[in-house]
């Protein structure tokens, strides 16, 4: 058994998807890897995806330190920005595997 920030999981894989796992974090994480990009860039990359959703998944990955927040106040209008932090970095080589895998599967096995 494996504990990570008060979360119980079962075996180290059950550690990634817990962190990655869902519908859009991956999504999240993968156009993230170009640079920061600001909360209103992201929706618009991520067709789908409700506003609800993408907080949500955002905040959870703030959370278990993948991802940083940045709010800019100097001047209206207020301006958010989220980017890897170093920890979520260390994902890139995961999700670039990720992402050609996807590619393969769409070369080879779409009708």
């Amino acid at each position: 058994m494996y504990q990570i920030k008060g979360k119980e999981y079962p075996c180290c894989t059950s550690v990634t998807m817990g962190i990655i796992g869902g519908k859009w974090k991956t999504v999240i994480l993968f156009y993230l890897i170009e640079g920061p990009l600001r909360y209103s860039e992201l929706r618009k990359k991520m067709i789908g995806v409700t506003e609800r959703t993408l907080s949500l998944q955002l905040r959870q990955l703030e959370e278990d330190g993948v991802v940083t927040r940045t709010v800019f106040t100097s001047k209206p209008p207020l301006r958010v920005e989220y980017a890897l932090t170093d920890f979520g970095r260390t994902l890139i080589p995961l999700l670039q595997s990720i992402a050609d895998w996807g590619d393969f599967v769409v070369e080879n096995y779409s009708d």
